[in-house]
């Protein structure tokens, strides 16, 4: 006994005599311009891999530091990187403040969708485009997505005033669910059709700080559907940026929106923000045709050109210790507006989106859960509306009972949503023997209820629930001569389509304001719920979540994931220091399993288990003839990214972006005819994309006055989604009529390709004082015919006047 205490009370003085050893560092870090304390920039000791962030005061301590000289690094967003050698001697308590000064550059812009931390532009293994607050600020648009068009290898289209939209590396459709989009964390998808949110968002534009575009698969990391891309936009933390802004936007189209941002950080552990918008206007004039027979077109009916938002949110983050916030937030909407899908438009009317977010975040450890709703019961089909309306004149009813027939939910043409969503994460990041480790899992609960109108669903009570959990792991090292290394891996379980493996591997060559990548990556397109439970038109068109029998005994399976493996060469840097700033890629994209778009299987006896006769509600017209879901083939797409950035001045810059998007598909083999007609060709893989696209901008950006001048061209190219065609005339069959410009094609008219045209917008503001800032806008300048999007009218001239109120917060 004597001995055990003997040998404990030597373990605990040499314990101490050690943590006298060690050294401490601590101090504050500002901003240089206006001596205002920066929050969350990071100090490192390099060679220790040990560091900081620092706190609301803009405080950071770092303790238990061996003696020695190291080199210290500190950063923050859109800050100059400060780097200097620190000499530690043994116990020693070191002070050291720190000014940060503005970065005129995008160099040491800081990301966080590349490898889920943050991180150098240039050190992430991914092509990034990162659009600040200082741009969204600086863009009189009632739209931020306007700056979407200026990011290079994004397919930007405009569908009408307020549908903006994007694609990246081809494959485009009126129903694309194939980039995935994020807003703090939170999936921004709608539940039974995996669509982004897009005009049904809750952000409004005065809170956005940073919104990042990955291209290409990121699915490692964040799941499904990263596939193409990710686009993840990032919220103003209300202790960083206090206040209260107004603004007012007005233009043509009789648009006018008013918005509010109040934020304030009450003491040192609370803080919170409240949002608002209202806006209103009415869609550029377009009628479009719907064909009750292939020779009797007629015009949309009833239709509603005018659009109405509201949006807000609030969300209040609680710091009961040092390094630990708990949040809390909650949003919603409430949209009407013409949206294009590809069987014509559909009028969304009072279609509301809530959810309520906790998160929990300490030191390296990440955990929330967040709850979606998506409802709405007045949304209809207006081509349906349309055909069965006259369809109910031809039998004798009256106008009146007419268009209330039109909209019976039993008939088809009105879309009923009460769907819900569970989501919750859990994530820890630490340091593991010089190599920084995360680790995380996430479980998602979708419940899906159309009230039996679009879904395989029977009434209100009966909701599809599907189950999917996922686990990712991701290992970084970083080496003194500039070198990182990353590796992730995620594992995927989906109640339907099964198990999936995803791995990702970057390596990342730092040399200077320079660095070269190459990354390989794996991605997965999962089928929507429509795609798996889908019931449209009677059930002429059922989701393929069980595979079907058809009447001559063969088998059609049921769908799987498409499959896409990436490789990715790149290179980021300053070839002249903080002058010209280039970012240029290429890629090759091999793709397996193509989510097809819905298509013939001919006449099925069997739904999985079940008689297509007792599922089928139209049996008695259609006798089991089904369209559906399938996969198919395999095909590899490549192309290159091309940005440069050249600072004139501090204030004035410049902007040129070039993309190139190509394809190979292998026409001797018959997995690859999609349609069945015994031959291979563009019509079996619609890659509804530009192979050329490139824009130019001008940019002043100075303490008073700012402004931009931007053009974007757009090569023309051929487009099919479902019955919706744009596409030059040629000696080519589509869904069984002939692909002509200017005449019905399939089900809908063919006014001949998108794309093809150059426009020019301008802005310009002024700063009146701190207080007051005025500004213009002009999208489509000359007024260019401009078809960017089928079943929607062709993008004319937009005018935005906007005003904006910034008071500080009362405190200051």
């Amino acid at each position: 006994m004597k001995r055990l205490v003997f040998f404990t009370i030597l373990l605990l003085s040499a314990s101490m005599l050690q943590a006298q050893d060690l050294a401490t560092l601590e101090g504050k870090i500002n901003e240089k311009n206006t001596n205002s304390s920066l929050i969350a920039a990071t100090i490192v000791l390099e060679e220790l891999n040990k560091g900081a962030t620092t706190d609301l005061n803009g405080s950071f301590k770092i303790v238990d530091i061996p003696a020695g000289s190291y080199t210290l690094k500190v950063s923050s967003v859109g800050f100059e990187t400060i780097s200097q050698k620190i000499e530690f001697k043994a116990g020693e308590n070191k002070t050291l403040n720190f000014s940060l000064e503005e970065e005129t550059t995008l160099i040491e812009e800081l990301v966080i969708s590349g490898t889920r931390k943050a991180e150098k532009l240039t050190e992430t293994p991914a092509t990034i485009e990162v659009i600040g607050f200082e741009q969204i600020d600086e863009l009189p648009a009632l739209n931020p997505g306007e700056l979407l068009a200026r990011q290079k290898g994004v397919d930007f289209f405009r569908a009408g005033v307020v549908g903006t939209g994007i694609n990246v590396r081809g494959f485009n459709s009126n129903f694309n669910a194939k980039n995935l989009q994020v807003t703090d964390g939170r999936f921004s998808s709608l539940i039974a059709t995996g669509l982004p949110l897009g005009p049904l968002n809750t952000v409004i534009k005065e809170d956005i700080e940073q919104v990042e575009l990955v291209l290409g698969p990121n699915a490692a990391l964040f799941g499904p559907n990263a596939h193409n891309g990710l686009m993840n936009t990032i919220t103003k933390d209300p202790r960083k940026y206090e206040g209260t802004t107004i603004a007012f936007n007005a233009g043509n189209q009789k648009m006018f929106s008013s918005r509010l941002r109040h934020a304030e950080k009450v003491n040192e552990k609370f803080a919170y923000k409240v949002t608002a918008e209202y806006s209103r206007g009415e869609e550029f004039e377009y009628i479009d045709s719907v064909y009750l027979s292939p020779t009797n077109p007629v015009e949309e009916l009833d239709l509603n050109r005018d659009f109405e938002f509201f949006r807000g949110e609030a969300s209040m983050i609680y710091s009961p210790v040092e390094d630990m916030d708990i949040t809390f937030n909650y949003g919603g909407s409430n949209s009407t507006y013409l949206a294009p899908t590809n069987v014509g438009r559909n009028q969304i009317k009072d279609w509301q989106v809530h959810y309520a977010q906790a998160k929990f975040s300490y030191k390296g450890l990440f955990a929330q859960v967040y709850h979606t709703i998506s409802k709405t019961d007045a949304t209809y089909s207006i081509s349906d509306y349309t055909k069965q309306y006259y369809g109910a004149i031809g039998r004798g009813l009256s106008e009146q009972d007419a268009r209330a027939f039109a909209l019976d939910p039993a008939v088809g043409a009105l879309f009923i949503d009460d769907s819900k969503r569970w989501n919750a994460e859990l994530q820890y990041n630490r340091d593991i023997l010089g190599v920084d480790v995360t680790v995380g899992a996430q479980w998602q609960r979708d419940m899906a209820n159309s009230h039996g109108t679009y879904l395989l669903d029977e009434n209100e009570d009966d909701f599809i629930t599907i189950d999917q959990v996922g686990a990712y792991a991701q290992a970084e090292k970083k080496f003194d001569n500039g070198l990182k290394l990353v590796g992730a891996l995620r594992a995927d379980n989906h109640q339907v389509y099964g198990f999936n493996l995803l791995p990702k591997a970057a390596v990342v060559k730092t040399f200077g304001a320079n660095s070269v990548r190459l990354t390989y990556g794996q991605g997965i397109a999962a089928p929507t719920i429509l795609n798996m439970y889908g019931n449209l038109f009677g059930g002429l068109i059922l989701g393929n979540a069980e595979g079907f029998t058809l009447e001559d005994g063969s088998m059609i399976e049921k769908q799987r994931v498409e499959k896409l493996q990436t490789i990715e060469l790149g290179y980021k840097g300053q070839p002249v220091k903080n002058k010209l700033f280039v970012d240029a890629n290429v890629y090759y994209n091999i793709s397996r399993d193509f989510l097809s778009p819905v298509t013939s299987i001919g006449v099925a006896n069997k739904m999985g288990d079940q008689n297509v006769a007792d599922v089928q509600s139209a049996y008695a017209a259609f006798n089991g003839l089904v369209f559906t879901y399938i996969n198919f083939g395999e095909f590899n797409t490549h192309g290159a990214d091309l940005g440069i950035n050249y600072y004139f001045t501090d204030e004035f810059s410049t902007s040129f972006n070039y993309s190139y998007f190509g394809y190979e598909i292998d026409e001797s083999n018959l997995e690859n005819d999609f349609n069945k007609d015994g031959t291979v060709n563009k019509l079996d893989l619609l890659v509804n994309a530009p192979n050329h696209k490139a824009s130019l901008a001008l940019n002043y950006s100075g303490k008073k006055f700012f402004g931009s001048i931007f053009t974007r061209w757009v090569e023309a190219y051929d487009y099919f989604s479902s019955y919706q065609i744009a596409a030059e005339t040629q000696d080519l069959t589509y869904r069984g009529v002939p692909v002509v410009e200017g005449a019905r094609s399939a089900n809908a008219f063919n006014y001949g390709p998108l794309g093809g045209f150059t426009t020019f917008d301008i802005s310009a503001g002024y700063r009146f004082n701190e207080t007051f800032t005025a500004s213009a806008m002009v999208s489509n300048v000359f007024d260019t015919e401009m078809r960017e999007f089928t079943a929607a009218p062709p993008t004319g001239r937009l005018i935005s006047l906007e005003l904006k109120i910034n008071l500080p917060s009362y405190k200051k």
